[in-house]
Formats: C-alpha cells, sequence, structure tokens
C-alpha cells in the first residue's frame, strides 16, 4: 500500500505542467472617477480626517485640511497619492486610502442607453459587462421596441466608430449568443419599432 501511494506521489511529481493560456489572468481594468460619485476617504491615525465626500459637478472634492482637489479623471490611487502629498505639509507620513463608495464614473467610463429602453440613461461601466446587464439596468424594452435592430456605436482610440448590431429582442426571448460584451464608452441605440 505505502508502495503504491510513493509511486503515486512520484508520478504525479514528475509530470510535466501544460501552460493553459486561458488561466492567465485578465488585465485589471482601472476604475476612473467622475462627477457625482461618492468617495471614501481614510486617513490613516487621522479619525477627524477621515471622511466620506461627492465629487462635485466640476470634478473636486473637498476635505478637512485640503479645500479643494480635482478628483475626477483620475483613479482612487492617483487622487490618494494626490492626498497625501498635500496633507503632508500638516501632518507626518500621511496614509490615504480612497475607495469609490457610489459610482457614476467618467463619460468614457459609462455605457449610454438611448431610445426604446424602459428607463434610458447612462449606466455605470463594470468589468465584463454585457449587453445583457445592461438591459436589466434600464429595465429592458418598451412594447414599442424594435430590439432586434439595435446597435452598438463603439469610438476607437483612432476616433473611428463602429456600429455593432445587437438581436436585443432575441437576446430578451433567451438567446443567449446575442450578449455582447460592452466596452466603456458604447452607445446602445434602440429603435422604435414602425408597427
Amino acid at each position: 500500500m505505502v508502495m503504491a501511494v510513493s509511486a503515486l506521489v512520484a508520478g504525479c511529481s514528475t509530470a510535466p505542467v501544460a501552460s493553459d493560456v486561458s488561466t492567465a489572468p485578465a488585465p485589471v481594468e482601472r476604475y476612473i472617477i467622475g462627477a457625482g460619485d461618492s468617495l471614501e476617504i481614510f486617513v490613516r491615525d487621522n479619525p477627524t480626517l477621515t471622511t466620506t465626500v461627492p465629487v462635485r459637478p466640476d470634478g473636486r472634492i473637498s476635505i478637512p485640511l485640503v479645500s479643494s482637489m480635482v478628483a475626477a479623471g483620475k483613479t482612487p490611487e492617483q487622487l490618494a497619492d494626490d492626498l497625501e502629498k498635500d496633507l503632508a505639509h500638516y501632518i507626518r507620513d500621511p496614509l490615504v486610502t480612497v475607495i469609490v463608495k457610489s459610482f457614476v464614473g467618467a463619460y468614457s467610463q459609462q455605457v449610454r442607453v438611448v431610445g426604446q429602453a424602459a428607463t434610458p440613461k447612462s449606466v455605470p461601466y463594470r468589468s465584463g459587462m454585457s449587453v445583457l446587464d445592461v438591459m436589466i439596468e434600464v429595465g429592458g424594452l418598451t412594447k414599442f421596441a424594435a430590439g432586434n435592430n439595435a446597435k452598438i456605436i463603439r469610438h476607437a482610440a483612432d476616433g473611428s466608430e463602429q456600429s455593432i448590431p445587437v438581436r436585443l429582442g432575441a437576446l430578451m426571448d433567451g438567446d443567449i449568443k446575442d450578449n455582447v460584451i460592452m466596452r466603456p464608452g458604447d452607445i446602445l441605440i434602440i429603435p422604435q419599432s414602425l408597427f
């Protein structure tokens, strides 16, 4: 019995390990702070400086000792670094953590839905978000929607525009192959049916 277990362990330890590309970690997406977000600012060992603040429409925040700082367009890590630099004038070795409590995101980080959705609106982009996730957020289609004629308008980094047809009617009826992965900045257009 002991020899059988030893042989099994030895056999496992000498087996070559296959490299599986599918297990490679996905690239990390960075959240960009936008106007309307709510941020929790923690300053270690300084509870009087720890606070929750909204990002104002001008993209700035205010906390004790820092009257105004641009937050919009930065990642939480970048904002924390900038706050640490400003707070270093008043306290020794500040350690700041920024947590996004509720998010709207910069326009470039939103998915906008227009047309015949139950509640057309901008939806904050989340990593891995699909068109089905977006449709759940907006409450589905209206009875006047031409869902199978919907399209996604996507802007590339070079300024070009791509139009991607989406069969929302089929998707809402359970045809999951029509579930397209969204990207930040996408615009989902749902036209009205003529009948």
